[in-house]
């Protein structure tokens, strides 16, 4: 992948100060499991994958949910493609939604459930998604849930 040209400093340097975590999508996803009694860890590395982080992870259900930016993973909704240097942002974003894909296939094989929820998706309509991933994996009865 080749590098951005120097007109993009200025984005770049934007770009750069995204935050990789603690974003409010995130923050309020969390916020709403905990005070429903949910307990987990944040930010941390995935079994296998040093490198590669969840957003939230349930270990004893082994469940690791990722809330995904409708920019930087391509969200069929609401994606949208800077015109600058086009081809080098192709390139990146394609790579990132390549990397989830792996990130899922690689936890699958160890027995984990990957939970992925676009930013856009309400809080309440992630938590309950969350929950069935958290209701499968304990293998619990669908309709004993809160």
């Amino acid at each position: 992948m080749s590098e951005p040209g120097p007109a993009l400093a200025g984005v770049s340097s934007r770009m750069s100060r995204q935050r990789r975590r603690d974003t409010q999508p995130e923050v309020l996803l969390r916020r709403a499991l905990h005070r429903r009694g949910h307990r987990f860890r944040v930010d941390t590395a995935l079994p296998g994958m040093s490198r590669r982080r969840s957003d939230i992870l349930f270990t004893k259900k082994r469940v690791a949910v990722f809330v995904d930016g409708c920019f930087w993973h391509s969200c069929p909704e609401h994606a949208t493609f800077p015109r600058n240097n086009e081809q080098w942002w192709q390139d990146k974003l394609r790579r990132n939604v390549e990397r989830d894909r792996e990130t899922d296939t690689h936890l699958r094989s160890l027995g984990w459930t990957p939970v992925r929820v676009w930013e856009h998706v309400p809080v309440d309509d992630a938590v309950e998604i969350v929950e069935i991933a958290l209701d499968s994996a304990n293998g619990s009865d669908l309709r004993h849930r809160r």
